[in-house]
């Protein structure tokens, strides 16, 4: 009988000992996702928050250079389509070169993010 006991008392030992690794592995793991998710949305809150201040800046800087060159060719029109041609250009470009300026370095950041915590 006590062979059957000892066997009886590892075999709930085990039990226990397991479903506490398995508790233990649950929450590292639940703190881990917690731990990314919260960056990646805190790096994402800064992306669109540096992107709307400099849209509005930008919007502003447009209207002073569309109407300085306005001013300076005598009309305003002309102003706002030669500020107008160099933002399709410049989208153009960035078009062109998505892979180098946008697609790469924000795998990059990314990829730090989740592979390197």
């Amino acid at each position: 009988m006590s062979l059957k006991e000892d066997i009886k008392d590892n075999f709930s030992e085990i039990k226990s000992e397991a479903k506490a690794f398995l508790d233990t592995n649950l929450d590292y793991y639940q703190l881990l996702g917690f731990k990314i998710s919260s960056r990646a949305l805190g790096l994402i809150l800064k992306i669109f928050a540096l992107t709307l201040f400099l849209s509005i800046g930008l919007l502003f800087l447009s209207f002073a250079a569309a109407f300085a060159i306005g001013h300076s060719l005598q009309n305003n029109t002309l102003g706002f389509l030669i500020v107008g041609g160099i933002y399709i250009v410049i989208a153009y470009l960035v078009y062109v070169f998505r892979k180098s300026l946008i697609d790469i370095p924000i795998l990059k950041k990314f990829s730090d993010i989740f592979f390197n915590d």
